[in-house]
């Protein structure tokens, strides 16, 4: 009877204590990594979500009538067909330079979106009529053409972790057959940068 209480006292041994601190270790080494994954996932649905928002964008652009009123007036009893064009290329990106978002969220202001409203109408992202108003971590540009065979490229490039290796997005469309067609896939370079 002795011996068995004795049995029932003891407590784990240095190697059980060893192993359990091992397996302990190597799960929070695997959750850090997750984690970072998880985060900077995270942080690139912003770029993902605003080039969903630019084609919707441009697609609307498109549909809408982009001649001018006058030209009806001037033939009297007359028609004439309906004009669709995307918008054209943006003065400059938002914020202007990479160095705004490198490591680090920028703040833009709906002056930097409408730029191009004052100069030319039908014009970046104005004539999109799109806008990021939450701070962002993405230099958003837009390019386009006009014309039956149209084209239209959405970018976005960021420096996450401020290490100076950009990341880069790219969204491609273009008009076929009197429609805007959209890449079905995001062209994504180094995406967790």
């Amino acid at each position: 009877m002795r011996a068995f209480k004795k049995y029932n006292n003891r407590g784990f041994t240095l190697i059980e204590l060893m192993i359990v601190v091992a397996i302990v270790g190597v799960l929070a080494a695997l959750a850090i990594y997750g984690v970072r994954k998880y985060l900077l996932n995270a942080k690139t649905a912003e770029a993902r979500n605003a080039f969903g928002q630019m084609a919707k964008d441009a697609k609307s652009s498109y549909e809408r009538e982009s001649m001018a009123g006058t030209v009806i007036v001037a033939v009297a009893g007359g028609s004439v067909g309906v004009s669709n064009n995307l918008c054209t290329t943006a003065t400059a990106p938002v914020p202007a330079t990479i160095a705004s978002v490198k490591g680090a969220k920028y703040q833009s202001n709906a002056a930097e979106w409408a730029v191009d409203q004052a100069v030319t109408p039908g014009k970046g992202f104005a004539c999109l009529k799109f806008a990021v108003t939450d701070p962002q971590y993405y230099m958003y540009s837009y390019t386009g053409t006009v014309g039956p065979a149209g084209a239209f490229t959405a970018m976005a490039n960021g420096d996450l972790d401020g290490d100076a290796a950009p990341s880069s997005f790219s969204l491609l469309g273009n008009v076929v057959s009197d429609t805007v067609r959209v890449s079905p896939n995001i062209i994504e370079v180094s995406p967790e940068e």
